[in-house]
């Protein structure tokens, strides 16, 4: 995270930092892993999903910011929004586009835990090829390809970034592969946190699967205004979104068992390919959420998914831990790779 956040006013250092791709690197190096530098990809695949302006403020805003001059006043080193397009504002007008570079930042920012600094653009610019060259593995016939990103990515939706994320690898990941001839995909988020981005990108649409298993947000946890059951998409989307929120404290065995609705929500769905959002924040000991899950629990729910038997990228999303964070993804992956290797 760019100079950390601000959560409920106050200034922390968050915990989305580099040495996270570092420690899950060094695990699966020692496991034998193999790596592929991400290659470049061009912009189209970040317009399938994102509304282009979102793309460009992203892509400017720091420059933007420096050339107005808030560095040096009042002093703030990094972009964040001060005032919110909150509809209950704009309700009844087609609102302006602010001409205040801190007041547009609040158009498309939906928090203030999601700062933009000088290495921003390219952070998240760079997560999204790492996606994308998981995608191009996996469509050039590989049975599993794991992209390890950084910044996370799932709380995106098409036009607001937050949750310490700016573009949304795994839904990007996602169209991809449906451009790549898949006629349907699941996109499974395991996070601890509910994946509303991508519920939100795919809504009204069939061809994409959504399944996240979270923690509760009724019982106070990000992004505390969804991720219900309840919510099951609209239109030709109906249907084609499952949330399964689990209750803090949860462990293995229940959080397995959701794991399981949406194994079989993907197998009953249709999918022909399968996107996993891996956060492992649902740790026991991480940090970020209340839930207690353990290095077994992950293996098991690689498991059960390299049942599905599909062609599948991994996505890295959260986990703060950084004495666990590399074991517990290699757990997963080691899961999804022995059970798709035994089912092909």
């Amino acid at each position: 995270m760019p100079g950390g956040e601000v959560w409920i006013g106050m200034p922390t250092a968050g915990d989305e930092v580099p040495r996270r791709v570092d420690v899950v690197l060094e695990a699966l190096a020692d496991a034998g892993a193999s790596l592929v530098e991400a290659r470049p990809h061009d912009d189209d695949a970040l317009l399938d999903v994102h509304d282009p302006e979102l793309v460009a403020f992203l892509r400017d805003a720091w420059h933007e910011w420096q050339r107005v001059g808030y560095e040096e006043d009042p002093g703030q080193d990094r972009v964040v929004p001060y005032v919110f397009a909150h509809p209950g504002l704009t309700a009844g007008v087609d609102p302006l586009v602010p001409a205040s570079t801190a007041a547009r930042t609040g158009t498309w920012a939906y928090d203030t835990m999601t700062p933009i600094g000088p290495g921003t653009w390219a952070a998240a610019r760079g997560a999204v090829d790492a996606a994308l060259t998981a995608c191009d593995l996996v469509l050039a016939g590989a049975p599993v390809a794991y992209a390890c990103t950084r910044p996370p990515g799932h709380h995106v939706t098409r036009a607001a970034y937050g949750g310490s994320c700016y573009l949304n690898n795994a839904a990007i990941a996602a169209a991809y592969l449906r451009r790549g001839g898949h006629p349907r995909v699941a996109l499974l988020d395991l996070d601890a946190h509910h994946g509303n981005g991508a519920q939100s990108i795919f809504w009204e649409r069939d061809d994409v699967l959504t399944g996240s298993v979270h923690v509760d947000p009724e019982a106070g946890w990000f992004p505390h205004f969804l991720g219900r059951s309840v919510e099951r998409g609209a239109g030709a989307g109906e249907g084609a979104n499952l949330n399964v929120p689990v209750p803090p404290g949860t462990g293995d065995r229940a959080w397995l068992e959701a794991v399981d609705r949406l194994v079989g929500f993907a197998r009953d769905g249709g999918a022909t390919a399968l996107v996993v959002a891996l956060g492992v924040d649902a740790a026991e000991g991480d940090p970020n959420s209340p839930l207690r899950v353990g290095a077994e629990g992950f293996r098991e729910a690689g498991r059960h998914l390299g049942r599905l038997g599909l062609p599948s990228v991994v996505v890295q999303e959260g986990g703060y831990e950084l004495s666990t964070l590399g074991p517990l993804v290699l757990a997963a992956l080691e899961g999804l790779i022995r059970m798709g290797r035994h089912d092909s």
